[in-house]
């Protein structure tokens, strides 16, 4: 194959389908700008991927293990939004597939859009709980318990009978053998897994309860007390789906009653 008779089109091509030895070695004699940009990108892409091969055989460590012990439903359990002022607080629990979902990583580290790109391979080949705890439980309950509440029902939700939890640095209320990780969603891919799908899960919900609470802002900080959602505090006083159990939302409740 002589690729100096080839299109820059026709190349780029070829180094979408593993390009063999030879034809690497040939567009590296290709003296056109265009050519060497391509290889660039090439290796970029091969040295790219290299780096996230990598990263999800260190964060399968616990998973490995766990296997060779004879588990086969490993669960990783986590949560998002133990700090809001308002909505709930979400926990999934994700039992990967055998094939690697490569970039699985702490949701909080991860471009919005790619959290979505990685949900919906997540949703698509794995096994997966979700478990809610509205405010009002979280009220009634503590933060503390109602996330471990959300954590069971995620657990509960699992269309299959899990073996072991890996759970981000917490216990769930369940007979199921665990183990809590310090910082799980960046030490195992299991929990990094669970950490997406609570994260797309809730900042859903909340963008959901923006249109109808749009003073509020929940559409970019779901739910957090932000400047935006503290204003709105003072301002409006709180809702429904406000946690009045937490401090600033407690004082803008009894504010608003003393107005009254």
């Amino acid at each position: 194959m002589n690729t100096q008779n080839m299109s820059i089109k026709e190349i780029e091509n070829l180094l979408q389908h593993s390009p063999s030895k030879t034809l690497l070695q040939q567009l590296s004699e290709d003296g056109r700008k265009g050519v060497q940009q391509l290889l660039k990108k090439f290796y970029k892409r091969q040295e790219e991927q290299k780096q996230l091969e990598e990263m999800y055989f260190k964060m399968s460590r616990f998973e490995i293990n766990l296997k060779r012990q004879g588990k086969k439903m490993i669960a990783g359990v986590d949560e998002v939004g133990r700090g809001c002022l308002a909505g709930p607080v979400v926990a999934a629990a994700v039992v990967l597939p055998d094939e690697p979902i490569l970039g699985l990583f702490d949701s909080k580290k991860l471009t919005a859009s790619k959290r979505k790109q990685l949900y919906e391979q997540i949703r698509n080949k794995a096994t997966v709980g979700v478990g809610i705890v509205e405010a009002r439980e979280i009220d009634r309950y503590n933060i503390y318990e109602a996330t471990r509440l959300a954590m069971k029902k995620a657990v509960m939700n699992c269309s299959q009978s899990l073996d072991y939890l890996l759970v981000d640095a917490m216990n769930v209320p369940v007979s199921i053998p665990q183990t809590a990780i310090v910082r799980g969603d960046q030490e195992s891919v299991s929990i990094a897994a669970a950490s997406i799908v609570a994260k797309v899960t809730r900042d859903e919900i909340m963008k959901q309860l923006a249109l109808k609470y749009p003073e509020y802002g929940f559409e970019s900080n779901v739910g957090y007390g932000t400047k935006e959602h503290l204003l709105a505090l003072e301002n409006y006083g709180p809702t429904e789906v406000h946690r009045y159990s937490f401090s600033p939302v407690k004082e803008a409740k009894e504010k608003w009653s003393d107005a009254r």
